[in-house]
């Protein structure tokens, strides 16, 4: 039997599948889906779940409304199969502090893919909507698909995790196509290719392998591309620029914990000036320290002590780049309800030289939505902060001293494709410093990074990641990482400041190139269906 004969044996009863058959098969097939994103990265498992969610959007014809409502239901089935096991590792967050949030634990881990799956039960409607019955079909899905995961990532501040697109950036020369259409353009190319094996079923169709070899076609020259990209930007470093990560693995409640704030300082302050090896010179061989999201249990500018250990530990010329949180200006003897999470800059006589303040909160870890009324209720955000924390105003370059500038970016504020453009012109570096500690031993900081990765490719801007519990790295302007502290490990890492490459299309033309693809898909669709 052939591949395209098969492929019909298995896609006929899969379109012709109602009840409960119909929605076991959307389940199974957005769980398996998952397994394409990190740390598995198999994502040719894809050429069969999108072939399977292609079959069920043609089976849903036969309901009412021109299948719109079925197809609506089998997006979000497919959905909530994939984002269950994707984002399973939120749950670790609410046993942190379990005696107060662990009976919130199965909402989270169960209620936010039931949420995130709304937006592809949308893009599978959509899809319906405009659906014909030929190959164009899957520009249909692609387009739909793209629009519905760009929603999910801007709608009620937005959650583009584990967005379609990411299962094309592994191997690392996929992931350069990134530079030219970004995660959007990628996502779309993503539902393409791996949706186009469904077409093997078109009987009426004298030609049904155009599309898959189309989609092998355009795999090959992403390659192809992305080795060429490789081998034309070399790892370049900035001379005089020496980073220290340092990686504390801390026990997540004790960053919360007052009374842990002498242990933690004294960590924080050994572990940075560990020596790594006999020809290592411990923090007096670094230009630039930088420490993790939060670092502190208090306030650190309020703390005059703290700030005399830091000022002793930095040699004469190198200065902090740490996590904090900070607390507002307010008048004396006035009770601080609220507080900032920022990034401080720090020197080597404890001046701070530069403040940036996250603008991109959490939902319900920094915040809760309808703060005051929910707090009135009883409900409290993860990180407990009374009132929430106070978002930033502005993204902004910093200017360091004998270094490039430098973007700031706290926890998953790199996942935001797009977002990361900041006054003060184009910076020379992105640090990302990020918490991870929340989520334990799982796949969420594998995702994270892979996420922060792709900011950096998209930029043509190195990215250094200092993470709590991992995983730390360093990495070049194309996105090779070349230093790494991998979850779960205490230790320094110690690497030179990759150099920026001028900026690629999409740091100049933004989605752009990615709206028109989805314009073009739409188009083509469209002007199949109305033909007769």
């Amino acid at each position: 039997m052939s591949i395209a004969a098969s492929i019909r044996t298995a896609g006929l009863p899969v379109t012709l599948s109602w009840g409960w058959k119909r929605a076991v098969i959307a389940l199974l097939a957005g769980a398996a889906s998952s397994l394409a994103m990190e740390p598995f990265n198999a994502w040719p498992v894809l050429f069969v779940t999108f072939s399977l969610a292609t079959w069920l959007i043609d089976g849903a014809g036969a309901g009412r409304l021109k299948g719109v409502p079925a197809a609506a239901l089998s997006g979000w089935l497919f959905g909530l199969g994939y984002f269950v096991p994707g984002l399973y590792w939120i749950g670790n967050a609410f046993l942190v502090d379990a005696k107060t949030f662990a009976w919130l634990m199965p909402f989270a881990v169960l209620g936010l893919p039931a949420y995130l799956a709304l937006f592809t039960s949308l893009g599978f409607a959509l899809a319906r909507w405009i659906w014909t019955r030929d190959a164009s079909r899957i520009l249909a899905l692609a387009a739909a698909l793209t629009i519905s995961e760009w929603l999910r990532g801007h709608a009620l501040t937005g959650f583009p995790w584990n967005a379609f697109g990411y299962a094309l950036t592994e191997p690392l020369a996929l992931a350069q196509t990134a530079s030219l259409i970004g995660l959007w353009g990628l996502t779309f190319l993503s539902v393409a290719i791996f949706a186009s094996p469904a077409v093997l079923i078109d009987g009426s169709s004298r030609r049904p392998w155009i599309a898959p070899a189309t989609a092998a076609v355009l795999l090959l020259a992403m390659g192809v591309y992305g080795a060429i990209r490789l081998s034309r930007h070399p790892t370049e470093f900035v001379d005089h620029v020496k980073l220290r990560i340092m990686q504390p693995n801390l026990e997540q409640d004790a960053r919360f914990n007052y009374s842990a704030k002498a242990a933690v300082m004294q960590k924080y302050l050994t572990l940075s000036d560990r020596a790594t090896g006999p020809h290592s010179a411990g923090v007096s061989g670094a230009s630039i320290l930088i420490w993790p999201e939060s670092a502190f249990p208090f306030f650190l500018a309020r703390e005059a002590d703290a700030m005399a250990q830091i000022a002793d530990l930095l040699p004469k010329g190198t200065i902090l780049i740490t996590g904090a949180v900070r607390a507002p200006d307010l008048p004396p003897g006035v009770r601080i309800t609220r507080a900032y999470n920022s990034i401080y800059v720090i020197d080597d006589d404890g001046s701070i030289l530069s403040i940036y303040d996250k603008l991109h909160l959490v939902p319900f870890g920094e915040f809760l939505p309808f703060q005051g009324l929910m707090e009135k209720l009883g409900f409290v955000q993860l990180t407990k902060v009374q009132g929430g924390f106070i978002p930033g105003t502005a993204r902004r370059t910093i200017e360091l001293p004998n270094a490039p500038s430098v973007l700031p970016l706290i926890c998953y504020e790199a996942i935001f494709p797009g977002d990361i453009e900041s006054r003060g012109g184009r910076p020379g570096w992105i640090v990302n410093l990020t918490n991870d500690g929340w989520f334990g031993i799982s796949t969420g900081p594998y995702q994270h990074l892979q996420q922060a990765r792709l900011r950096a490719i998209e930029e043509g801007l190195p990215l250094v990641r200092a993470a709590n519990t991992g995983i730390s790295v360093v990495t070049d302007p194309v996105g090779r990482i070349v230093a790494r502290l991998d979850l779960g490990v205490e230790g320094v890492l110690d690497s030179r400041l990759p150099a920026a490459i001028p900026p690629p299309p999409y740091a100049r033309a933004g989605d752009v190139p990615a709206a028109i693809m989805v314009a073009i898909g739409l188009a083509l669709a469209i002007r199949r269906r109305r033909k007769p």
